[in-house]
């Protein structure tokens, strides 16, 4: 017994039309695999984080006695070195924390820079 002449043009029609799906679907429609939603959220969740850290550091850093000279030593510090100046100070290490949450530094420095004295 022989298939129908249709059969081969259908199973094709199928993996074509299948393929066109996945493409538009990926491309236009928002569909995302597991592993790029999960460092999608992974990395809004550090924004987060990094966002209600921030102040804290700030404060910290304002509340020592030597703010003032402190502020000027970071201004006077390389802008790629500042975040090592506020991790070294501790500022950003959170309490019950044994190293600056990842990111806080960068931003409190960032922040304390374009704070006014």
């Amino acid at each position: 017994m022989q298939a129908p002449v249709w059969i081969k043009p259908a199973i094709w029609g199928v993996v074509i039309g299948s393929v066109g799906t996945m493409i538009v679907g990926f491309s236009s429609m928002g569909w995302t695999l597991n592993s790029t939603a999960q460092k999608a959220a992974h990395d809004r969740a550090e924004l987060a984080v990094t966002a209600a850290l921030t102040p804290l550091c700030v404060q910290s850093f304002m509340k020592q006695a030597d703010a003032t000279k402190q502020l000027t030593g970071l201004r006077d510090t390389d802008s790629w070195k500042r975040q090592e100046f506020v991790e070294k100070g501790g500022w950003a290490t959170m309490p019950g924390s044994k190293e600056a949450a990842p990111g806080v530094a960068n931003a409190c420095a960032e922040a304390l820079v374009k704070a006014k004295t």
